[in-house]
């Protein structure tokens, strides 16, 4: 048998590695969260989330708003349009190889 799958080298690594792609998850069904909120439901340590935060920024998948809450600082992220759409393109490829 050859068929072969579809290349999956088309998989955009920026979004494929398994902490990103659970940061896109959970930002895709809301306008935005909090910071603290997406380390807590992930369980990732600060330095790990901030890394992959900074990496989706870069790639303009992600934005990135700071605010206060009285004297507390407070990091909103929320999903681009660019990020929606490159999230989407990703599963689309996922659905077409299995």
């Amino acid at each position: 048998m050859t068929n072969k799958p579809r290349n999956l080298d088309a998989l955009d690594p920026t979004i494929h590695e398994i902490g990103r792609l659970l940061i896109l998850t959970a930002l895709y069904p809301v306008e935005k969260m909090e910071f603290l909120r997406l380390q807590r439901e992930w369980n990732f340590k600060q330095a790990d989330l901030s890394s992959h935060v900074r990496r989706l920024k870069k790639a303009g998948y992600v934005a990135v708003e700071k605010t206060f809450k009285g004297n507390y600082p407070q990091t909103w992220c929320s999903l681009t349009k660019r990020g929606r759409e490159a999230l989407y393109a990703y599963s689309e490829l996922l659905k077409s190889v299995l």
